[in-house]
């Protein structure tokens, strides 16, 4: 008989998170042949970085190869100049003038039928006038304008991003003043803004350490484009940042008592580069053809200093183009083929950096 003094004894639940012994007498060892469990560390088949999934599209793409090979071949052929110039044993600077270059009869100035066209001597000619090879004053030529268009490449691209950059994320005032520079960069006619304080420029820095051999016009050149190619840019990353600065990793950055300068280089500006990249890759070919453009008007780079646009200048200068058509084919072929080579390798880029192109 039940003790009504004494509670009944209660059975205790069950623990869910413990198995029971049955449960466990139907668990068996792993066997020796299970493959281990993948890291939580390892990368899963088939992911990529954007740069990554970039370069793929690229090498499968032919026009994107070879503008690329294109382009290599180019910035070898300005960085072996020297060589190159010795293996052909000839120099930019010399002057073949002597009746046993030029013809002094018939059409003065002009070389002769054998030194007017590639030979084994001159290996694309001489030019007419002075009688300088032609070679050598393309290679050194394209030193020259790969280093203006790179380096004023690289100054709008800093300025462009920065400005940009500050632009998009202070806002308010900030944003409305750089704004409104930009509109006013935007309004005036690029070409003939550069035209007219390119000289400027260059008397402004006579006397100083840049007046020195083709220093002065390379420097000027490179102050005047780059100064002047940042603000459509600038736009650019500003609609990038207004949209970037509301994002969860900028608010972190914040919370956690990072400084603004720090988000703006740190947070902000990696995560446009890629369409920094793209408009770097347009903007190279776009000063390549201003420089050759403002030596070609005689404000750029000057002879004896060799440029293509300075060998078109020559060509144009003395009407030569008419009865020597090589000396002006040979530097407007090569502007064309870099102009070309640039703006398609600028075209993979810009689709191999889309997450959104269907092009693989």
């Amino acid at each position: 008989m039940l003790d009504p003094h004494v509670p009944p004894s209660r059975t205790p639940r069950a623990d869910p998170s413990v198995p029971t012994a049955e449960q466990v007498a139907t668990l068996s060892p792993p066997s020796a042949t299970t493959p281990p469990a993948p890291s939580s560390a390892a990368e899963p088949a088939g992911a990529r970085t954007l740069l990554g999934t970039a370069w793929l599209r690229i090498r499968r793409s032919r026009v994107a190869v070879g503008s690329l090979v294109v382009v290599a071949l180019i910035v070898l052929f300005a960085i072996l100049a020297p060589v190159l110039s010795a293996i052909e044993g000839q120099d930019p600077y010399t002057s073949l003038t002597g009746p046993d270059y030029l013809d002094g009869v018939d059409t003065p100035g002009l070389p002769l039928s054998y030194y007017r066209y590639p030979s084994t001597d001159h290996w694309l000619g001489l030019e007419p006038g002075l009688g300088r090879d032609i070679f050598a004053r393309m290679a050194y030529g394209a030193r020259i304008s790969l280093v203006i268009a790179l380096l004023s490449t690289m100054v709008s691209v800093f300025l462009g991003t920065v400005i940009g950059a500050a632009a998009g994320y202070f806002g308010g005032k900030v944003d409305m003043v750089i704004s409104r520079v930009m509109d006013l960069f935007l309004a005036f006619p690029h070409l003939l803004l550069v035209l007219s304080l390119t000289p400027i420029l260059q008397s402004r820095l006579g006397g100083t350490a840049l007046d020195s051999g083709s220093l002065l016009p390379v420097a000027s050149l490179v102050i005047i484009l780059g100064f002047f190619g940042w603000a459509y840019l600038a736009r650019v990353v500003r609609g990038q940042v207004l949209s970037l600065r509301e994002q969860e990793f900028v608010e972190a950055a914040r919370a956690y008592g990072a400084s603004r300068r720090s988000i703006i280089f740190r947070q902000i500006i990696p995560n446009v580069m890629g369409v920094v990249l793209v408009y770097a890759t347009m903007l190279i070919p776009t000063n390549i053809t201003a420089e050759a453009a403002l030596s070609f008007l005689g404000v750029g780079v000057k002879d004896p200093t060799p440029s293509w646009g300075q060998i078109l200048n020559a060509a144009q200068a003395g009407n030569w183009y008419l009865s020597d058509p090589w000396f002006l084919a040979v530097p407007a072929g090569a502007l064309v083929i870099t102009v070309l080579a640039f703006n398609l390798l600028g075209d993979a880029v810009r689709d191999a950096l889309d997450p959104k192109s269907s092009r693989h």
